[in-house]
């Protein structure tokens, strides 16, 4: 009896632990599976979206109508969107919560290592890299969180037909040049040579995205920089980058009252010829040529440089990303994998090239690189290193790719601030060398 019993208990135990492995591993499935949207039929998705976008100029136009293309594939997915004016200053606060949207942009003040907080993985960066450009740099751990909308790159944005007026017969290559065209619109036409948009800040983040056209080689930004404890020394490429900036506002060859800029109102000025030039990423070429009635006088020039070669970078604009708390995470992945593969954004409203390497160069790349343009994107940090430029630039508090210390130079330059521009390269100087040798011990 004591025998049977024990039989019995033993094969209750065998089955409970099958079930329980069963329930184990359907549990894990659901998890590994949640968002792929590969097996699943199209009319089967549904679920409500809400993506969030900074492209308040056409998120009441064109976004709906790639909510309809959308639709017509995935004809279950409610799609709802919100524009953003600031998109990083407006988002990050929401991030104290769940409330940032189903789908959005991956915010660049996130530090790296706290990106899988927030936002859901995509696919492991072994394979997500052989088919899409951009996708190392918001990587963590060996998994992709986001995809650039686009890689573009940046230059000076400018009006063809206010240079003609104001007798700039070619394109300025070196700073010197530029200084001197700028000059001659001021004083040959009533254009405004150099717009910063100081009052909106974020346009003064544009600058950094030209540092490799400044330096002439990608090896500089995430390789070579690492090793320098002070990187805005005289003759360094930061230091020569941002003496343009500095430079441009201290000869009154920007806006009178940069404090009253307006960015939705800039680029109607500049397609109308009032503004002659700004600094900016391709991306802004289609907006600024769609604002008015004079497209084609608007036109991208490489950053003046005295470099061998004039290297336009590829920088990744904005990653798409998913909220890690959605309750929609398979219709969030259809609309991301929708939006980058088919949607056209990257080329038609970024002005730069896709992300997926399988989709053609736009004709904007090619004609560049006639002209002896040569376009690379940057190379990557040494394994074991990656993020370490940004842990850096945190810690110091120098923002290269945020706008403080960008409106601090301009302040100093038109006189607002009794520094000049060696004071504020030294400020930079001391608190990035106190942070390199901080973070470079603990690393």
């Amino acid at each position: 009896m004591n025998k049977k019993l024990l039989m019995l208990l033993t094969s209750l135990l065998v089955i409970a632990m099958i079930i329980a492995g069963c329930s184990s591993d359907s549990d894990e499935t659901s998890s590994e599976n949640d968002g792929d949207v590969g097996e699943v039929a199209p009319e089967e998705i549904d679920g409500e979206l809400t993506v969030i976008t900074h492209r308040t100029d056409i998120v009441d136009t064109v976004y709906q109508d790639y909510k309809d293309q959308f639709n017509e594939i995935y004809p279950n997915v409610d799609v709802n969107f919100e524009a953003l004016t600031d998109y990083g200053g407006e988002i990050m606060p929401r991030m104290n919560t769940e409330d940032y949207g189903d789908v959005q942009y991956l915010p660049i003040q996130v530090p790296i290592e706290d990106i899988p907080n927030f936002f859901e993985p995509l696919g492991t960066l072994e394979e997500m890299e052989d088919q899409y450009l951009g996708v190392e740099e918001r990587a963590v751990d060996g998994q992709v969180y986001g995809i650039p909308i686009a890689m573009t790159y940046t230059g000076i944005m400018y009006n063809k037909a206010v240079f003609e007026e104001a007798g700039v017969e070619n394109v300025p290559e070196t700073q010197e040049e530029f200084i001197d065209a700028l000059q001659k619109v001021k004083d040959n036409t009533d254009a405004i040579p150099m717009y910063t948009n100081y009052a909106a800040g974020w346009p003064l983040t544009q600058w950094e995205g030209a540092l490799t056209t400044t330096v002439g080689d990608v090896d500089y930004y995430n390789v070579d920089m690492l090793e320098d404890p002070t990187p805005f020394d005289a003759g360094d490429p930061h230091y020569e980058h941002y003496k343009l900036m500095y430079d441009i506002a201290e000869k009154g060859l920007i806006e009178e009252d940069p404090l009253t800029t307006d960015w939705e109102a800039s680029k109607i000025m500049m397609n109308n010829g009032e503004v002659a030039t700004m600094v900016l990423g391709s991306w802004a070429l289609e907006q600024i040529a769609g604002a008015g009635d004079n497209p084609d006088d608007i036109a991208i020039m490489p950053y003046p440089n005295n470099a061998d070669t004039t290297l336009m970078s590829l920088g990744a604009d904005l990653n798409i990303s998913i909220n890690k708390n959605s309750e929609n995470k398979e219709a969030a992945h259809a609309w991301v994998d929708w939006f980058i593969n088919e949607s056209g954004y990257s080329v038609e409203q970024a002005g730069g090239m896709s992300a997926n390497l399988d989709i053609p160069l736009p004709e904007a790349l090619a004609a560049g690189e006639e002209l002896g343009w040569e376009f690379a994107t940057l190379t990557p940090s040494p394994e074991g290193k990656e993020g370490l430029l940004d842990e850096i630039d945190k810690e110091a508090e120098v923002g290269l790719w945020l706008e403080p210390n960008k409106k601090i130079l301009i302040e100093a330059a038109i006189g607002n601030r009794d520094m000049s521009y060696e004071d504020v390269m030294n400020d930079w100087n001391e608190d990035w060398k106190e942070a390199h040798e901080k973070i470079t011990a603990d690393n």
